[in-house]
């Protein structure tokens, strides 16, 4: 259950806010970014706690060498990667961007230039951060590498 809820609010956070830009209503990116900031907080740091730790007593009541076991190290590694990711990079641009966009509602001088770096910046670590997990998810089921 924690994997389905960590992996569906990161993958939907990435299209709602891709939405969200397309309208160009700063309203509605702020209001999104907000939004997918609290379900990283409810969501997305709860997930990668049971997912952690569920994962390392499964191992270890299976009595899997966890370093040995080329799916779980690979796996481990690949969520880690993830985790780095999103704490040094997603969760501060996520905060700039809210920041960025905070009180604005015209259009008319915002700084787009300077919000799609930022927001390009986010799109791609956060690309990062879900590809890494997802793989790892993979990973798991299949069990591989052996």
């Amino acid at each position: 259950m924690a994997v389905i809820v960590f992996l569906g609010n990161i993958i939907t956070g990435l299209f709602w806010m891709r939405l969200a830009v397309k309208t160009k209503d700063l309203t509605i990116i702020h209001h999104t970014m907000n939004g997918i900031i609290l379900a990283d907080r409810y969501f997305t740091i709860p997930g990668v706690i049971v997912i952690t730790v569920a994962g390392f007593m499964a191992a270890i009541y299976g009595h899997l060498p966890i370093l040995r076991t080329g799916w779980i190290l690979w796996s481990i590694i690949l969520f880690s990667i993830s985790g780095l990711a999103f704490a040094f990079k997603v969760a501060p641009l996520q905060k700039k961007i809210y920041k960025f966009t905070l009180g604005l509602e015209n259009s008319a001088d915002f700084d787009w230039i300077k919000f799609h770096k930022i927001y390009f910046a986010w799109d791609i670590w956060g690309l990062i951060a879900v590809l890494t997990p997802l793989t790892a998810f993979v990973m798991m089921t299949l069990k591989i590498p052996r």
